[in-house]
């Protein structure tokens, strides 16, 4: 099996060493080196925990014909932008499970028409975890709003619209919200 272990490391900025000690149980950079090489077979397990310690999913790590990745051609920082001093590749972004996308129709915040922002569906015991972020949170009669999670008491959210001059909406007992985590902006 042909795995992108190296490229997405290299993309993150991890040394071998970095991504060993973030594996659960860690392990040896000289066991990571060989998994990146195929010295060593790469079991599903082992992709798994790579995949885990990168912050990705597995299939993120396999080399698939069709799959699309996309060459880095310059860094960005505040000099401007360079070269890269090595090839690399980022990975093309593709949905998680229980997924869900907001199409913006018209500007509102800091999004723009045409933009797409990627969720996340969390469950009530994963509320706190999307704290001071934009989420998605559903309503009766098939309505939703969306706004800066800025508290939670009890089985109520408390939500920040985003439009300008909006107040402050408390939504009780919703079943799940969506943490928005990708911004898809076409230019």
């Amino acid at each position: 099996m042909i795995t992108a272990i190296r490229e997405v490391r290299r993309a993150r900025g991890l040394t071998l060493d970095d991504v060993a000690r973030a594996c659960s149980p860690p392990t040896t950079a000289q066991t990571i080196g060989r998994l990146e090489t195929g010295t060593r077979t790469v079991s599903v397990a082992w992709l798994n925990r790579i995949a885990a310690a990168l912050g990705v999913t597995a299939a993120d790590l396999v080399t698939l014909p069709a799959r699309a990745d996309v060459p880095v051609a310059a860094l960005l920082g505040p000099a401007g932008a360079v070269a890269p001093t090595r090839s690399a590749t980022v990975v093309a972004p593709h949905p998680a499970p229980g997924a869900l996308a907001i199409t913006v129709t018209a500007g509102v915040g800091d999004y723009r028409a045409g933009d797409e922002i990627w969720c996340t569906r969390l469950a009530p015991e994963q509320f706190a975890s999307a704290l001071n972020r934009d989420v998605l949170v559903p309503r009766p009669a098939g309505r939703f709003a969306f706004g800066r999670l800025i508290g939670r008491e009890g089985d109520r959210v408390q939500l920040l619209p985003l439009g300008a001059g909006a107040r402050q909406q408390i939504i009780a007992s919703p079943p799940w919200i969506a943490s928005a985590t990708r911004l898809i902006r076409a230019l």
